[in-house]
């Protein structure tokens, strides 16, 4: 299976922000980094996208121009990160950020979703992706990517930055969550 697993372009105010489902809008530059993106993507048969404005712009934008239809799937939305959505990292008590990271795949002191959550929902996407005509495009968010690459095995996979607007192409299925 490939899978071509492409980051939303910059999204206006998200520096230092926690904004996980937040809808926030796109930032200036949004058409050069289509154009950027047409001319480097390699051509697929599927374009799926998380619905969030920052992904879904993007999908229809490359549709558009590719002349493919868009399908939208809810697990390829970014991680719940309950209370803390929209607020400034720096003002998320050190203790709430300690107790996830002492049990980050099982903690969810944010009232949200917990990494393990995460990785159940996007590897079951994934492996539906896997069922149909390849490669696919998934239009999607960083915390999915790494996912991905935390199920292909990456031992890094939960540290690993996908600038915005960038893309990994990576085969599926992965291993056991």
């Amino acid at each position: 299976m490939s899978l071509i697993l492409l980051r939303h372009t910059r999204p206006e105010g998200a520096d230092g922000i926690c904004y996980g489902r937040s809808d926030l809008p796109l930032a200036e530059g949004f058409e050069v980094e289509v154009a950027r993106l047409l001319a480097e993507l390699p051509q697929v048969v599927r374009i799926v996208t998380s619905p969030l404005s920052r992904c879904r712009l993007l999908a229809e934008a490359i549709g558009a121009r590719r002349n493919q239809r868009i399908e939208s799937d809810p697990r390829l939305l970014e991680m719940d990160f309950g209370e803390w959505e929209n607020r400034s990292w720096s003002d998320i008590p050190r203790a709430q950020i300690d107790a996830w990271m002492q049990d980050f795949d099982h903690a969810k002191p944010h009232g949200g979703e917990s990494v393990f959550d995460l990785a159940q929902r996007t590897h079951a996407a994934f492996d539906a992706l896997s069922r149909g005509a390849v490669p696919v495009l998934a239009v999607t968010h960083s915390g999915v990517i790494r996912s991905a690459l935390a199920g292909l095995g990456d031992p890094q996979g939960w540290h690993v930055n996908t600038d915005f607007g960038n893309w990994r192409q990576v085969d599926w299925p992965a291993r056991a969550v």
